[in-house]
């Protein structure tokens, strides 16, 4: 079940939470099979922690659009 916790992780959370180096990260954004960050300041993005968690439980068959 997917948390229903909106708050922004940085990309040092996401990497703690996940276990996935920072580089794998970009790549599968890249490549459309990880959550897209959103720009949260000027020089700030950030990831959804319900969307991680969405990846998390199925990380091979997620897709973002």
């Amino acid at each position: 079940m997917v948390d229903q916790d909106d708050r922004f992780l940085r990309i040092r959370a996401v990497i703690e939470k996940t276990g996935c180096p920072k580089a794998s990260i970009y790549r599968m954004i890249k490549e459309g099979t990880f959550p897209k960050q959103e720009r949260i300041g000027r020089r700030a993005v950030g990831w959804r922690a319900s969307r991680i968690a969405r990846w998390m439980e199925a990380p091979t068959a997620y897709q973002d659009f």
